[in-house]
């Protein structure tokens, strides 16, 4: 069942960002990979602009996305997907689909969701539900634009949306 998640989930999001995040070691570039993946006080930091999803079994959080609406985005409402995990034993089950199905949803107007470029598997997963992968000149604006990361983090990442395209709102 997907609930909204609170501040006193935050362990075991972070728990489950970093369990499934270990997907990401040798495949995103060495500098970009630090250990844990996610600290707790960034998590919980992240929790404070954003509103975290979680599908909650019997075992508790399996699977985590975060949705996080811009402000100031007028006149194209845009809406970040953030933090999109599911524990690598549950993978394949449809949490991550069924999440992301729900915070589609929530939203109107852009959609957008970063991911890095090596990560093959998150793009075809994205591409599965309807995003299109934007191209290098968009995602590095949109990217710079929207997201709070490392250059480098910049360099080795793209953006996919889903949603009306057009110009670029501006902030």
């Amino acid at each position: 069942m997907i609930r909204g998640c609170m501040l006193d989930d935050a362990e075991r999001i972070c728990f489950v960002v970093n369990q499934a995040a270990e997907a990401y070691r040798g495949v995103i570039p060495e500098d970009c990979w630090h250990e844990p993946y996610m600290p707790l006080d960034e998590l919980r930091r992240e929790m404070t602009g954003m509103t975290f999803f979680g599908w909650d079994g019997v075992d508790g959080l399996a699977g985590v996305m975060g949705y996080q609406p811009l402000e100031g985005s007028l006149p194209v409402r845009v809406t970040l997907v953030r933090h999109a995990y599911v524990l690598s034993t549950r993978q394949g089950e449809g949490i991550g689909g069924r999440l992301l199905e729900h915070l589609m949803a929530m939203s109107a107007g852009r959609l957008l969701v970063g991911t890095w470029k090596a990560a093959t598997w998150a793009i075809r997963f994205y591409e599965r539900h309807g995003f299109r992968r934007l191209g290098d000149a968009e995602s590095q604006e949109l990217l710079r634009r929207y997201w709070e990361i490392p250059q480098r983090q910049r360099e080795t990442s793209l953006v996919l949306e889903m949603g009306r395209s057009g110009a670029l709102p501006d902030t």
